[in-house]
This record gives C-alpha cells, structure tokens and sequence, in this order.
C-alpha cells in the first residue's frame, strides 16, 4: 500500500528541497515537482517528495481522518496485515 500525507512547508531550502512538519516531525523532502511551494502551504508528501500543493481545509480535513483511524485502530486492538 501507498501512502501520502499532508505536511507544512516550513522552510524553502537551496536545491528544490524544503523542510516539512508532519505531526511534530520535521522531515527535509524535495519539491521539485511542486516549484510554487511557499512556506506555510501544505503539500502532499509521499517517499521524500512533495506531490502537490493542498488547499489547507483540504489538508487539515485529511489529517483529521488519519487521526480518527489511528483512535479508532488503537481502540480496537487492530492490527495491520
């Protein structure tokens, strides 16, 4: 399975790179793909690249429903297979 997760551009660094927060975690990734990047968008990241630019209702919405799965998961006792 694949997946891609809104992070915060935080800072606009040299070489197509930025760094990002997802959740607290700051990671560096590359935005090559996405040149219109500015710091305080939200950008879709999957393996270390950011995908897209999200709409920041659009993003906050997406990490709400993460957070309900993981409450949810958590709860159950479930497991990934």
């Amino acid at each position: 399975m694949c997946l891609a997760l809104p992070a915060r551009v935080i800072a606009l660094l040299d070489n197509e790179q930025a760094l990002v927060d997802l959740g607290g975690v700051r990671k560096q990734i590359s935005v090559a793909l996405v040149t219109e990047a500015q710091v305080g968008d939200y950008v879709v990241v999957h393996v270390g690249h950011a995908l897209a630019v999200l709409d920041e209702a659009e993003a906050l919405a997406t990490l709400a429903l993460f957070a309900e799965l993981a409450r949810s998961s958590s709860a159950s006792g479930a497991s990934g297979a």
